[in-house]
């Protein structure tokens, strides 16, 4: 089973690798070439990752298995949208699970641990944007209790999208309601 760890500034480089490689195995299929390269570039250059990990307003957990890193979960406190009502919110930004290892529990694990962080450090309220064209991600989210809330705007490039919003109260199991 993989283990969660909390990411250090040791793993800036990593975290930009893996970060690219996985939103562009997710969307680089669906969308613009060019606006792919704008967003990697501006999201994840080794001094965006390092500027991340210095944050105290996020945390970064990385997913490891058989010495491999299969996924990562980044937490973030900060604005949060009128739609998300809860009390005490944390935004999970990033959630990404290496396609190789989709179907192997990686993901429910760690979304295990992303709540278990979460609740450690006073949220009581878990939301995220998911884009609306990713019904994979939006069931699994929905899986784990995610509650459709609302929508904003992601920019990615010249491309404007809408993201769901969905949240979820920590007050109750993983992937119970």
């Amino acid at each position: 089973m993989a283990v969660l760890r909390r990411a250090t500034l040791a793993d800036a480089e990593l975290l930009a690798a893996f970060g690219e490689r996985t939103f562009r195995d997710a969307f680089e299929a669906v969308n613009n070439p060019d606006d792919i390269d704008t967003y990697v570039s501006a999201t994840y250059s080794i001094a965006k990752q390092h500027a991340d990990l210095e944050d105290p307003a996020r945390l970064t957990l990385i997913a490891e298995q058989d010495g491999a890193t299969v996924g990562y979960a980044q937490l973030r406190h900060g604005d949060v949208p009128p739609c998300v009502q809860g009390p005490a919110p944390v935004e999970l930004l990033r959630f990404y699970v290496d396609r190789t290892w989709h179907g192997q529990g990686i993901a429910q694990a760690m979304m295990a641990e992303v709540i278990a962080a979460a609740l450690a450090d006073g949220s009581k309220t878990l939301w995220l944007g998911v884009w609306e064209r990713n019904p994979r991600a939006i069931a699994f989210y929905r899986k784990c209790g995610f509650d459709d809330v609302g929508s904003h705007e992601f920019v990615m490039g010249a491309d404007h999208q809408t993201d769901r919003i969905l949240a979820r109260s920590l007050d109750v199991g993983p992937g119970a309601r």
